[in-house]
């Protein structure tokens, strides 16, 4: 795959991320738990010490898989593990997870009163990755957020390899994107998020191992986007170490801290 020249000097700023996968409940309205995750819920995550920024990332009800259909490759989203939402966090800094123990303590009571199901995925500090896509004064009026499972015998540095080597620059390169940022996760372990009275069902053939956060100007670019010849020809590429690829359509991205501080209502 080439990599094409404004793509490759793109600037890049390294961040230390984690990602909490969430399922709201389902004894009450969907729309309910998303709107208390929305309204109480944040305020808990909001205050907690040490944090670059939080987002929250609302995936829309109805997704059965943005990315085209590939031989070999599971992109069609199964309903019983369909995602509702995300939660992103940004620390300042690689101790700044023990700063907010308490905070951490409430959130972790607070999860039943919303949510049946939540997962961490963490990587190391640096790991996380937000790249310099939009012009000046361009903005984002649609997001899609794509998860890759690696395939069993695939190599994690060869994986890790190809998403900042071969499908950053390329998605980079379509010149279509206003946002976007990746993860690449170190392997699950539940003990990282082990919440009370919430599942964490989570099995070795479900595991994730990186994420795409990709914006677009709006919902019609973004349709075309997942369309076009150049995203079939890169997911041909991809197969040979990516078994699952699952692209979703974001509702809404809505920051609640950035660069370090509280916002007074959350940002969109």
């Amino acid at each position: 795959m080439s990599m094409p020249p404004a793509a490759a000097q793109l600037d890049v700023k390294k961040h230390f991320t984690s990602s909490i996968l969430l399922w709201v409940r389902t004894d009450q309205p969907r729309q309910t738990g998303m709107d208390y995750w929305k309204g109480p819920h944040s305020g808990i995550i909001s205050a907690t010490p040490g944090l670059e920024e939080y987002r929250q990332i609302h995936l829309a009800e109805h997704n059965p898989g943005r990315w085209p259909a590939t031989d070999g490759v599971e992109t069609s989203i199964p309903v019983d593990r369909k995602i509702d939402g995300v939660a992103e966090v940004t620390f300042r800094s690689a101790l700044a997870p023990a700063q907010g123990r308490k905070q951490t303590n409430l959130a972790y009571q607070d999860e039943i009163n919303v949510f049946r199901r939540t997962l961490l995925y963490a990587g190391p500090p640096n790991s996380s990755r937000w790249y310099d896509v939009a012009g000046p004064g361009e903005k984002v009026g649609a997001r899609a957020l794509v998860y890759l499972r690696r395939r069993d015998g695939a190599g994690a540095g060869e994986f890790r390899k190809l998403v900042k080597k071969q499908l950053v620059p390329a998605l980079a390169g379509t010149g279509v994107l206003k946002e976007l940022r990746t993860q690449t996760f170190l392997p699950w372990i539940e003990k990282l998020w082990d919440t009370p009275n919430v599942a964490h069902d989570n099995p070795h053939d479900q595991h994730f191992h990186a994420s795409l956060m990709l914006g677009f100007t709006d919902t019609a670019a973004r349709d075309a986007f997942f369309t076009a010849d150049v995203i079939q020809d890169l997911s041909d590429q991809l197969a040979p170490l990516v078994s699952a690829i699952h692209a979703y359509d974001v509702t809404a991205a809505l920051t609640y801290v950035k660069n370090g501080d509280i916002l007074p209502h959350y940002q969109e």
